[in-house]
């Protein structure tokens, strides 16, 4: 009888912690699309990014720790799926500056806008070069719509 309340107890313990993850995978669901419009700027010198997360994501595969990250130490992305994932300007908190090419290494890995060309703009041109007919973009307005190339 003992053995029998045991094993509908361990029963009810697996099926809870299967539906407590399941509540969590559901609730960390990304979006499809993404507007990429932050704080940091009030005005935008170029439209929007309308971010297509479901494409880059699913369709072409790119690992999620290739734009969410966590740095230890300043080397080593930490940030795994399931971890929490913040808003780009909550560490990248440099805003755009003139000559901000010029900037010391150091501020340049929290410069907001580099940290969003330095990540998008060589995976862009790499698609293209292997896919010249593909339509990912490779100019500001391809990803800024309106935006003057």
């Amino acid at each position: 009888m003992k053995k029998g309340k045991l094993v509908s107890c361990l029963a009810i313990a697996v099926v809870f912690m299967f539906s407590m993850m399941v509540l969590a995978f559901a609730q960390q669901k990304a979006p499809d699309e993404v507007t990429l419009k932050p704080a940091l700027w009030p005005t935008l010198t170029k439209a929007a990014v309308k971010f297509n997360h479901k494409k880059h994501a699913v369709d072409d595969k790119i690992a999620c720790n290739q734009c969410h990250h966590i740095y230890k130490d300043g080397k080593t992305n930490t940030w795994k799926e399931g971890d929490q994932v913040e808003k780009c300007e909550k560490c990248h908190t440099e805003a755009t500056v003139q000559g901000e090419v010029k900037l010391p290494p150091d501020q340049k890995k929290l410069n907001l806008k580099l940290a969003f060309h330095n990540n998008c703009t060589p995976c862009h041109k790499k698609l293209k070069a292997e896919k010249p007919d593909s339509t990912v973009p490779t100019t500001c307005a391809g990803c800024h719509p309106g935006a003057k190339d």
